[in-house]
């Protein structure tokens, strides 16, 4: 029994190291791809009154559950979403992978004019077996790169001189 305990370890690690690329790789292929085309990009400003704002100044028009619709009817929002390993690592263990890149726009529906988007690269897992959540890494990072940051971006509060 003693020489069990150590043994069952030792497989459980070689199976982990042998299993594919690891953290460290996928996270410089995070960082490569992110390098060529991550981050927040803002085409165009909108200006739109303090009524359309909630009190944290974010736009209180914004319903994620509501697909492309997100951003009512003057805009369309596209999500989508890019596998490069697919992997379910929060239900089939810490030690699954998966590496995806998240591309949202926000594109003006009069005019089909694209005004802002951002990419992200998400790479979650790739731990040792065990109970535990697997570990993840975001480029940009999570607080530099999301929506939130684009329509905060895109949509500026005019201030009672810029009114029409």
């Amino acid at each position: 029994m003693k020489t069990l305990i150590p043994l069952i370890f030792l497989l459980t690690l070689v199976t982990a190291c042998a299993s594919g690329p690891g953290k460290a790789e996928l996270d410089a292929d995070v960082r490569r791809l992110c390098a060529i085309d991550g981050g927040v990009r803002v085409y165009e400003t909108v200006m739109l009154p303090a009524e359309k704002f909630n009190q944290w100044g974010q736009v209180n028009f914004y319903r994620p559950d509501q697909g492309e619709n997100a951003l009512g009817i003057e805009y369309i929002y596209v999500w989508a979403v890019h596998y490069y390993k697919k992997g379910n690592p929060t239900v089939n263990g810490a030690q699954e992978t998966s590496v995806r890149r998240d591309h949202i726009k926000i594109i003006r529906r009069s005019d089909m004019k694209l005004i802002g988007e951002v990419v992200k690269y998400h790479r979650a897992g790739g731990d040792l077996p065990g109970p535990w959540m697997p570990s993840s890494y975001h480029c940009p990072d999570v607080l530099d790169g999301n929506e939130i940051i684009l329509m905060n971006k895109i949509f500026i509060k005019s201030i009672e001189g810029n009114k029409k």
